[in-house]
This record gives C-alpha cells, sequence and structure tokens, in this order.
C-alpha cells in the first residue's frame, strides 16, 4: 500500500498527481488530504484523523509534502519516501529541507510534479541511507547557561 499525505493544509496538486497515477502503480493507496479541495477517484481517502501512525507503519512506500514533521516521522519508520515541496508555504522552507535530505540520500525529493511518476520509480529501486536523528546538546548548553547565571 501507498499511503500519501499532505498534512494538517492543503496540497491539492500532488493528491491530483497521485491520484492520476493510481491507475499504474499496481497497487492501493490511500490519501490523507487534509483542508484540500480535491477528492481523490482511485483510493481511499480522509481529511484529518487523531494518528496516522498505523498507515505510515503499513505503508510499502510514503508519498508526502515537504513539511519537517513528516518527512522525520516517515524516515525514522525506514519507509522508502518520495517528498514533494508545497509551493503554497510561505518561505519555500520545505526544498531546503528536502534538498538536504536527498542529498544525504535519506529520500526521493521531487521539485516538480510532472517527474512523480520517475520519483516513485526510483523511491522502489532506492537503497536509502537509515536516518539517525543528530544528536543534541541544547541540553549541556542551557546548562552552562545556568552555571554563569549562578557565578
Amino acid at each position: 500500500m501507498i499511503f500519501c499525505t499532505v498534512g494538517t493544509t492543503e496540497f491539492d496538486p500532488l493528491v491530483r498527481a497521485v491520484d492520476e497515477l493510481v491507475p499504474g502503480l499496481g497497487e492501493p493507496v490511500i490519501f490523507q488530504i487534509g483542508n484540500g479541495v480535491y477528492e481523490p477517484q482511485h483510493g481511499e481517502w480522509f481529511r484529518l484523523r487523531p494518528s496516522i501512525d498505523d498507515l505510515l507503519r503499513e505503508a510499502g512506500l510514503v508519498i508526502s509534502h515537504g513539511g519537517f514533521g513528516t518527512v522525520v516521522e516517515v524516515l525514522e519508520l525506514g519507509k522508502p519516501l518520495v517528498a514533494v515541496p508545497n509551493p503554497d508555504r510561505f518561505d519555500r522552507h520545505q526544498e531546503e529541507i528536502l534538498r538536504h535530505f536527498a542529498a544525504e540520500s535519506y529520500l526521493i525529493a521531487c521539485f516538480d510534479l510532472s517527474e512523480l511518476a520517475d520519483s516513485i520509480a526510483r523511491a522502489r529501486a532506492a537503497v536509502f541511507r537509515p536516518y539517525k536523528p543528530p544528536q543534541t546538546t541544547m541540553h549541556l548548553e542551557i546548562r552552562a547557561f545556568l552555571k554563569g547565571l549562578k557565578a
């Protein structure tokens, strides 16, 4: 099963592009369409639900928007991911995030929906690098700062 998720906003162009590809994909697709207007014709869909964890675990491939939280959640599960930046996001930060993750071989980034079918084929054949979240030192920096206040 392929799971397509757009998060809590809307990303109708991605949902429509995946929906158009479904007949040739050879497996069912479940869509999470958020607040979008377009309703898929070739798969089950829903807008929002309390958790999509079960669908992410069950999916053999995830196609998603480029939101950082979704991307990291999928990568931590070790699922093949095709991620597409939503151009409607105000600062285009999703493009930067996806370029970085793609350069590290964690996912396939698709920057043009006309190349989505190729991106899906590449993701199905790819061997991805396992994602390990970077180690944080924030707690050490806070501790040092607080110690400095005591002095």
